[in-house]
């Protein structure tokens, strides 16, 4: 029969104690898994052109998710000027880098401005949105309109590409985001084209609606 030991005892006992103080000092970081990310792929309306640093609706966006305890970090990916066919080109390099749980696409609006092809526009936004689900995240599609100055048929395919894009892929989609102001010169800058510093938190809460369904909480 082997002798009881104490020493080995006490040494088993000590280990065991460690083991448990080991485990409960790395369960809550365990627990904690990564903020995911909500990134905004858009042109100047997003990057917040003409505004002072983070005076954007993307910037509030920021702000409202840490006030309503959500879970996301955004990380703005914008480029004044951009299109669809630069989104899309550039879209993949952020996907896996970023690797978002959510992305807003806020793309075609200098598509129409300089009179382009707006097939071309469908067709990359529906790449885009393609793309953004096969890397198995969530797309919220933002919509723009043209000025009635380019005609009404040209007007009404632009207005009608993002809601069009957004069913065929079942995607959500904020249909106007200027919808409510749009019209109120008093609220865009000297160009007409951009929004003022005033105007962000009526961007953000025509978006908030459309994404809200799709945050996390902590």
């Amino acid at each position: 029969m082997a002798r009881y030991n104490p020493g080995m005892a006490i040494v088993r006992w000590q280990l065991l104690l460690l083991l448990w103080v080991t485990l409960m000092l790395g369960a809550p970081a365990q627990a904690q898994a990564p903020a995911p990310v909500l990134l905004v792929v858009g042109d100047s309306i997003s990057a917040g052109y003409g505004l002072a640093k983070g005076q954007g609706w993307v910037d509030l966006l920021a702000a409202r998710l840490k006030e309503t305890n959500r879970r996301e970090r955004v990380v703005n990916a914008s480029i004044s000027g951009d299109t669809t066919a630069g989104g899309r080109a550039r879209l993949p390099a952020l996907l896996r880098e970023h690797r978002p749980a959510i992305v807003v696409v806020e793309l075609g609006g200098n598509d129409a401005l300089r009179g382009g092809d707006l097939n071309a526009t469908r067709a990359n936004l529906d790449a885009i949105v393609a793309d953004v689900q096969a890397a198995r995240a969530q797309p919220v599609i933002v919509g723009m309109k043209v000025p009635p100055n380019y005609g009404p048929a040209y007007a009404r395919t632009f207005d009608a590409l993002f809601t069009d894009v957004a069913k065929t892929r079942r995607a959500p989609v904020v249909p106007y985001v200027f919808e409510g102001f749009g019209d109120d010169l008093a609220l865009f800058q000297a160009d007409r084209i951009h929004p003022t510093a005033a105007a962000q938190t009526r961007i953000l809460d025509n978006v908030w609606p459309v994404l809200l369904p799709l945050l996390s909480r902590r």
